[in-house]
């Protein structure tokens, strides 16, 4: 089955931003916490999914980029950003 990847062979190009600005926010979020503020949201992922859309073997979907760039505080165009 054919899937569509970035020229870097990965399944999304926000994960690893996703990584960046998790990791620099003030309080150093975790995996797991970044999930939980991703429930309260409305947005059903666990510690699992944001490992592998961070390591960009899952997509992730318009309404979860929109929501990761809520709970991380940047916009999406931060995210989309691509090297």
């Amino acid at each position: 089955m054919f899937k569509n990847k970035s020229s870097s062979g990965k399944n999304n190009i926000a994960g690893s931003n996703i990584t960046k600005f998790r990791k620099a926010s003030n309080i150093k979020m975790s995996q797991r916490a970044l999930a939980e503020k991703m429930q309260l949201e409305g947005i059903e992922l666990d510690k699992n999914a944001i490992q592998r859309i961070e390591a960009g073997k899952r997509f992730i979907t318009d309404i979860e980029l929109k929501t990761f760039a809520k709970v991380l505080k940047v916009s999406l165009a931060d995210l989309l950003k691509d090297k």
